[in-house]
């Protein structure tokens, strides 16, 4: 039978902490020393991860940043579950990436998940007070450009909770960040809330409607409402197969796959409408998939995809 975890071995007592070792990787063999009797010091927070993991591959740099801005108030012990499944079980950890926080020798708090990053530090500070260490001052705080780009990812992934959660934060943070703003129109269009989302945007202060990161979220409002007012995805591909020559039952067909979030199904009528009649109705589908453009942004890989195929049909 294996020892228990939480017992600590006489030849442990008196171990030194030193300030070059506040991350390290720990098994079965240092785990006593490292996480049960270093905690009895300084909160030790210990991540269960796998290279098998995606999510522990994004917690891991921001737990590690985080602990190092904390400048030796906490330390890191991170655990291989794939390479100690003991000290997994004995834990109870059933998925990945899982975090505990251990203090004097005992687990103390904890979260499951890749969570932003704001949010974990949230939880750090609290568990430095807690602790009666210190709180690492303003300027350690997170990097509100990093939580954005962040929040951008759960968003693109479909996180949208997790998303809204992580602009929220930003918000608290700063509250005139027209990013953040942009961000949570964005989610409540993600998430249907179109009514919602309008509301937010008329109700900005004009410095912040202004913005330029505006932009993208105030087209993607656009074009939920106007997507709205069309047909279903299947009534109209029956409609426009029985009359191929149909641009305006086409175009209906692009507004209601963007609206089923099927936005390479939707640019493509709109090619072809341009490759068909690239003057009908004053230029429409290609005005529409600028309207795309704004909305998805112009650094996504399928705008810089479509934009070079309009190009090429338009300058054939």
């Amino acid at each position: 039978m294996s020892q228990p975890l939480f017992s600590s071995p006489s030849v442990a007592q008196g171990h030194a902490i030193t300030a070059d070792s506040i991350i390290k990787d720990v098994t079965l063999a240092n785990f006593v020393v490292d996480v049960i009797e270093a905690s009895r010091q300084r909160p030790v927070i210990v991540a269960f991860g796998s290279v098998r993991s995606g999510a522990s591959k994004q917690l891991t740099p921001v737990l590690e940043k985080l602990t190092r801005a904390a400048k030796g108030a906490v330390h890191l012990a991170k655990i291989d579950i794939d390479r100690e499944p003991e000290i997994a079980q004995q834990m109870g950890v059933q998925s990945v990436p899982a975090v505990f926080a251990f203090l004097q020798g005992r687990p103390v708090d904890g979260f499951m998940g890749a969570i932003p990053e704001a949010q974990i530090k949230t939880w750090l500070d609290r568990l430095l007070k807690a602790s009666g260490g210190a709180v690492p001052p303003d300027d350690d705080a997170v990097d509100l450009d990093s939580a954005l780009k962040q929040a951008a990812e759960f968003l693109a992934a479909g996180d949208i909770v997790t998303a809204r959660a992580v602009y929220a934060d930003v918000l608290d943070q700063d509250a005139q960040n027209a990013g953040a703003h942009a961000g949570l129109v964005r989610c409540l269009v993600s998430g249907g809330e179109v009514t919602q989302a309008r509301a937010m945007l008329d109700g900005l202060p004009p410095e912040i409607a202004k913005d330029k990161a505006l932009n993208a979220a105030r087209a993607a409002v656009e074009l939920a409402e106007q997507a709205a007012k069309g047909g279903s995805v299947g009534d109209l591909q029956k409609k426009l197969e029985a009359h191929p020559d149909d641009h305006q039952t086409r175009f209906d067909l692009a507004l209601a796959h963007y609206a089923a979030g099927q936005r390479e199904e939707a640019v493509d009528q709109l090619l072809e409408i341009v490759r068909r009649n690239r003057s009908w109705n004053e230029d429409a589908a290609r005005k529409q998939l600028v309207k795309f453009f704004e909305a998805f942004g112009l650094t996504d890989p399928l705008t810089i995809a479509v934009r070079r195929r309009l190009s090429s049909i338009l300058f054939s």
